[in-house]
């Protein structure tokens, strides 16, 4: 599909820079999923938290932040070795009959955690696995996900390929691999940041569509694809920036 490059005005360009200099700090976490990879310590818990945040982050803070509260607290601050010893199965039972958060059950979030126990015992850590199969780009890290878990019973919680926009996957891959940041984590330096894709959700999409980078109202791939495209040439290298720029902005 032939891309449609849009001409940027100076005053959007201006905007994005000021906004994402004045949310890029520590105090944009507070409220945000991104704030449970930080009461962890070490990169192997780091990820593991970080991935279950961003796999649980859709629909309302309010509903989602305690059940991600509820998991830090029972692995006891070490949530990697609550998943590589099997210790997760008794704050989340495989119970097909009771739901976990929203339209997902215990069932799908149980599962989920026994797939990242398997890439664990296997690989060490997510990052291990990631960088073991040679991956340099956030859509080669993208589609491998998507191909992993799409083998185990996890509902929607992670996509099943990398059709959609994939929102939480590209979140948490800014949050793995952007680095010089006050709230990314910047621990898979084999992933070229400048290859990140926008997280494209509702709010995000409206602000691209209200400052004329995008026309589409579809959030899709492609979308993200060209979005992203747009903002690489505001924040050459970086443009994943611009997510505090738009994102932050949206919600303040």
């Amino acid at each position: 599909m032939k891309s449609v490059k849009i001409h940027i005005k100076r005053a959007v360009r201006e905007l994005l820079i000021e906004q994402a200099g004045r949310c890029e700090t520590a105090a944009f976490m507070q409220g945000d999923p991104s704030w449970f990879m930080h009461q962890v310590q070490g990169q192997p818990s780091q990820e593991v938290m970080a991935f279950v945040a961003a796999s649980l982050s859709y629909g309302n803070r309010v509903a989602f932040r305690p059940k991600l509260q509820h998991m830090l607290d029972s692995s006891q601050g070490d949530p990697y070795q609550w998943l590589r010893s099997g210790a997760f199965a008794s704050t989340v039972p495989d119970d097909v009959s009771r739901s976990f958060y929203r339209l997902h059950t215990f069932h799908h979030m149980h599962t989920l955690l026994r797939a990242l126990q398997a890439m664990l015992r296997d690989y060490g850590t997510m990052g291990g696995y990631v960088s073991s199969q040679g991956c340099t780009t956030a859509m080669q890290a993208i589609e491998l996900l998507t191909g992993y878990f799409a083998q185990y019973d996890t509902g929607h919680l992670v996509p099943v390929n990398a059709k959609s926009s994939c929102k939480r996957l590209c979140m948490f891959l800014r949050w793995m691999v952007r680095d010089g940041s006050p709230v990314d984590l910047g621990i898979w330096p084999f992933i070229d940041k400048s290859t990140l894709i926008m997280p494209l959700d509702t709010h995000v999409l409206q602000e691209a569509r209200r400052l004329g980078l995008i026309k589409t109202k579809a959030a899709t791939m492609s979308t993200a694809l060209r979005l992203t495209e747009q903002l690489r040439r505001v924040f050459p290298g970086d443009p994943l920036k611009a997510d505090f720029a738009l994102f932050g902005s949206s919600v303040q």
